[in-house]
């Protein structure tokens, strides 16, 4: 089939040449648009304190951007989750690509908050459209290995949101410093189209019928089996908390960084916010088992932020590096095993449409309290509102480890 009969959702007139792919090969093209898309989606995180002194913004402005694309992925993942389990994986990872591209070309040119946003909600819009694709794909791709499956779907987006920042502040060193980074990284997108073009796509789990097709594309109201729902509400719950501490490392946190090892190098700053992502994706190739292992993550989460907060007060680059590779670790950990739970009990021809609807919940977080960060930062000053923030985060991961033990305790 060709990527033009997948989007018409019609079989091909004739059957054309195209790459037979191993299984291997598939799963490392779906782990790699995703994380390129990322990366992409994560550039501009070392480069918002340039950007505010080059566009006139404020905190809150560089905060509207950054929930800008949130906003819009979650938007996609609500309205078009289940796309690619009508239209195929390969269809859908294209399209992604496709205005992935568009967004970071916006980005670059943008010479006001408004463009800026712009930029970001196409992102947004593209990281939405490839999370289910690339996230069924490899569950379809590894059906025997359901674990491994959620391992990889982790590694590949938490690395890329955390390999955004460092390629970001080192591509800035280039001339052209808010621009080149997104320049390069559209020829990146570019490459891929022609493996993704060019591949022998496998069709649609459910293929549309009859003389409207297109009515399978229309919004659905999400809903989760009874067996999966505890697991849904609680990977969902740690989802949404994980993605606010990202939310702040990724969009203010730059600057709250460079206060406490006193730089102000791009390259330093973006590798100290891509930290705490970087120790997440990293513990998805450790195997961690017992009965209280997610409790015990989300317990480190949570006095690892606080730590963070504390890392300013005490000036202590130290406490910093340490506090956030221990957060993403224990993050990882407890995101990794709930999230497999929720894969697990998920029946195939729904898995898209289940995993999007969970990743609604869990980047609404990097959105509504990294805005109320953005407003107590106007209002009483970073450090203030960090300190306060990385404090309400570390009371909520107790929360969710005093309810994840309970749960634990009632499976006996």
């Amino acid at each position: 089939m060709t990527v033009f009969s997948e989007l018409r959702m019609r079989p091909a007139t004739a059957e054309r040449w195209g790459w037979d792919a191993s299984t291997r090969a598939r799963m490392v093209l779906a782990g790699v648009v995703m994380f390129t898309l990322l990366v992409g989606a994560n550039l501009a995180s070392p480069l918002y304190p340039l950007l505010q002194s080059e566009l006139g913004i404020t905190s809150l402005g560089v905060t509207i951007a950054f929930a800008s694309y949130v906003l819009a992925l979650v938007g996609v993942l609500m309205l078009a989750g289940h796309w690619s389990d009508h239209i195929g994986r390969r269809a859908a990872l294209v399209l992604a690509v496709l205005v992935g591209l568009a967004g970071g070309l916006v980005f670059a040119n943008a010479d006001n908050l408004l463009m800026l946003s712009a930029g970001r909600m196409l992102q947004g819009v593209a990281v939405g459209l490839a999370t289910g694709a690339s996230s069924a794909a490899l569950r379809e791709l590894l059906p025997y290995r359901p674990e491994w499956a959620s391992r990889f779907t982790l590694l590949s987006s938490s690395g890329g949101v955390a390999a955004g920042p460092a390629i970001g502040g080192l591509l800035s060193l280039l001339p052209g410093a808010t621009s080149t980074p997104f320049v390069i990284h559209a020829a990146v997108l570019l490459l891929l189209l022609v493996p993704l073009w060019l591949l022998k796509a496998r069709p649609a789990i459910r293929p549309a019928e009859g003389p409207r097709p297109y009515t399978v594309l229309a919004p659905r109201r999400p809903s989760v089996s009874r067996d999966a729902r505890g697991a849904f509400w609680l990977a969902s719950s740690v989802g949404f908390l994980s993605f606010a501490v990202f939310g702040f490392c990724l969009s203010l946190a730059p600057g709250y960084f460079a206060v406490v090892v006193h730089a102000d190098s791009r390259p330093m700053t973006g590798l100290l916010a891509g930290l705490t992502l970087g120790a997440s994706a990293l513990s998805q190739l450790l195997t961690v088992r017992g009965r209280f292992a997610v409790p015990a993550g989300l317990a480190v989460l949570g006095g690892s932020i606080v730590l963070v907060g504390a890392a300013a007060s005490l000036s202590s680059p130290v406490l910093l590096v340490a506090a956030s590779l221990a957060a993403g670790v224990g993050q990882g950990i407890a995101f990794r095993l709930v999230f497999n739970d929720v894969a697990g009990k998920v029946e195939a021809s729904r898995h898209a449409q289940i995993i999007s609807t969970l990743y609604v919940i869990t980047y609404l977080g990097s959105a509504v309290p990294v805005i109320g960060l953005g407003l107590a930062a106007s209002a009483i000053g970073l450090s203030a509102a960090a300190s306060y923030f990385t404090v309400a985060c570390g009371l909520a991961a107790m929360v969710l480890t005093a309810v994840s033990v309970r749960g634990v305790l009632r499976k006996g």
